[in-house]
């Protein structure tokens, strides 16, 4: 977590230094999770610029706020991730009684999605849509993607303060950014229990081709493919309901991307 900033805070996978750097790519199989990735990238970058000093960054992060508020303008976002969070509190509920559970894991989990579903239930409408009321970051809003838009020259009461403190600054953002944690805590519990559900398996791409059917009946929501930084790849992830595909592709001297003919291991993960 950044300092000074109450964003959730996402784990990230490490490796040993003895290990090889792996690279992480996650791709959605429908457009609920599409958006909740997109979501969570924008809270991580918010939190991340939240935590600097320098103005650039919250200016920045002012930009991050009103791309969360774009793309959470959906308007059967919220409903969404309620019923998920529901869908979710039962299943587990239905492990109560089995000898093979932790009631003591049972419990904390259930917790975190209880506190979650509290939250974005609470929240008035939209997320972000009290920022909507404040007429002076409407103003910001509606210039910032405006090519130099918001010089002093423009804006002269957001260049006034960009030259606050930086304590202020973050403060500031704090309480504007207040309203979409509940959001921001949704996403982590749901996404955390997405990617939980998967088991790694290490697969090869022979000749830089892999392709698996997916097993009928079961509905996959997100894969995962972790490849070796050193092997300098690119996978190209294409799937859907029966069939999971990844082209191992390598850039070239001026960045294009061409397929690999070599054998290459990588780890995947389905998660449902």
């Amino acid at each position: 977590m950044s300092p000074g900033c109450d964003i959730p805070a996402r784990q990230i996978d490490c490796v040993t230094p003895e290990s090889p750097a792996l690279v992480l790519y996650e791709y959605p199989f429908n457009e609920s999770i599409r958006t909740m990735l997109r979501l969570e990238h924008l809270f991580d970058r918010l939190g991340l610029l939240m935590g600097r000093d320098a103005p650039v960054d919250h200016h920045f992060a002012l930009a991050t706020v009103f791309e969360i508020m774009d793309v959470a303008s959906r308007a059967d976002l919220k409903s969404d991730l309620l019923k998920e969070l529901e869908r979710h509190r039962s299943q587990l509920q239905g492990y109560r009684g089995n000898p093979q559970i932790s009631e003591a894991a049972l419990d904390e989990v259930v917790g975190r999605i209880d506190h979650a579903f509290a939250g974005l239930n609470q929240l008035a409408g939209k997320a972000g849509q009290s920022l909507t009321g404040n007429e002076w970051l409407m103003s910001i809003r509606s210039r910032i993607n405006i090519p130099g838009g918001t010089c002093e020259f423009d804006l002269p009461a957001y260049y006034a303060w960009q030259q606050h403190p930086a304590v202020q600054r973050r403060a500031d953002l704090g309480r504007w950014t207040a309203t979409l944690m509940p959001l921001a805590e949704a996403l982590q519990v749901l996404l955390g229990l997405l990617r939980d559900s998967g088991t790694p398996q290490r697969v090869v791409a022979l000749s830089g081709q892999f392709q698996q059917s997916l097993p009928p009946g079961r509905s996959y929501h997100l894969m995962r493919v972790r490849l070796d930084d050193t092997a300098q790849c690119v996978p190209e992830i294409t799937g859907h309901r029966l069939m999971a595909m990844v082209r191992i592709m390598q850039p070239d001297a001026d960045g294009r991307l061409k397929p690999s003919a070599n054998d290459t291991e990588f780890e995947l993960t389905l998660c449902s």
